[in-house]
């Protein structure tokens, strides 16, 4: 039976990758994660504001830039708060490749066009295999079209995969107006693959305090939906790597994702609750699965479950949205 997947251009050994997570801060529970059957990692983010903090910091530029309110500064972390400094990400990239047989995929967070790119070649020196960007932008400028927020994007993309060899994917929001059109562009712009979804933490409220409470809550199983939808929505026109992230915390979630299209499952919230080793049980029920159902190659079955066959996704998605509504009885 062969696991055996083709991800960013990286062979593979099965579909499983340990998406971005303080799993990659630390080099034995790395090792455990490759022990137990993960077929890469990936590290946490390196963010756009903390490398330009401490470009600002080495040059000695106190001022914020003209676009900038200084109370901003106060929104985010301090320096010492972010948990991999820059220099300490590029030396940590070197130690897990230096433990590691499997690929190390660095992570960068950033959303618009900017010096903190440089940071890609960085992470390709240190010797990482990939990159993922993770364009995280959640827009509160009401006179900010659409348009020019892609376009920002899209010229970031550019920017880093123009600037590196190794293979680039990025990780989109699912709030775009049409995900599968901004996949394409940003193919176009020279990403290897499109991750489906950013996970965005939703602040709560204090309503004594009148306070804005930041809460980071682990992903669950029904949030694997929306990226099954988008996943066959999408998987029938790009030419690239698609993954899928957010959601999957045993086989059937994985083995759903690979059928409705994804070349990788990214697998985080499972794993800090269970530990590295449950890997290996979602791995044992996706070989479980194959053998069942007679399949000896993961390929076989990825995307049969996407809409390649519908003659009309449009007409089939609104069919379906509304006899869901129609189904209910009072």
């Amino acid at each position: 039976m062969k696991l055996a997947t083709n991800y960013l251009g990286l062979k593979l050994r099965n579909p499983l990758v340990v998406g971005a997570s303080p799993f990659a801060d630390n080099v034995k529970s790395a090792i455990l994660l490759q022990d137990a059957g993960a077929a890469a990692i990936v590290m946490r983010s390196l963010f756009e504001e903390q490398i330009e903090m401490e470009q600002r910091a080495l040059t000695c530029l106190l001022e914020m830039p003209a676009e900038s309110h200084s109370e901003a500064t106060s929104y985010f972390p301090y320096y010492e708060e972010y948990q991999l400094t820059p220099d300490h990400y590029l030396k940590q990239i070197g130690q897990l490749k230096s433990a590691l047989t499997i690929p190390v995929i660095a992570s960068l967070n950033g959303f618009r066009p900017g010096g903190w790119t440089d940071y890609a070649q960085r992470f390709e020196s240190a010797g990482a295999d990939a990159i993922e960007l993770n364009l995280y932008h959640v827009i509160t400028d009401p006179l900010l079209s659409a348009a020019e927020v892609e376009a920002d994007m899209l010229a970031t993309v550019r920017s880093v995969t123009s600037s590196v060899k190794i293979p680039i994917g990025v990780k989109i929001s699912s709030f775009h107006t049409a995900p599968a059109q901004f996949s394409l562009a940003l193919e176009a712009a020279g990403a290897a693959g499109v991750i489906v979804f950013n996970r965005f933490y939703q602040p709560d409220l204090d309503i004594e305090e009148l306070e804005v409470l930041p809460q980071l809550k682990l992903s669950d199983p029904t949030e694997l939906l929306m990226r099954l939808r988008w996943l066959a929505i999408i998987s029938p026109h790009l030419k690239g790597s698609l993954a899928s992230t957010g959601g999957a915390h045993n086989a059937e979630d994985v083995i759903k994702a690979i059928l409705a299209g994804a070349h990788a499952v990214q697998l985080v919230s499972v794993l800090l609750k269970h530990g590295p080793r449950y890997l290996s049980t979602i791995l044992q029920g996706l070989v479980s699965w194959m053998d069942v159902h007679g399949y000896e190659n993961v390929s076989e079955f990825r995307g049969a479950m996407n809409l390649r066959r519908c003659p009309d996704a449009t007409a089939f998605e609104r069919a379906n949205y509304q006899r869901i509504l129609q189904s209910w009885r009072v």
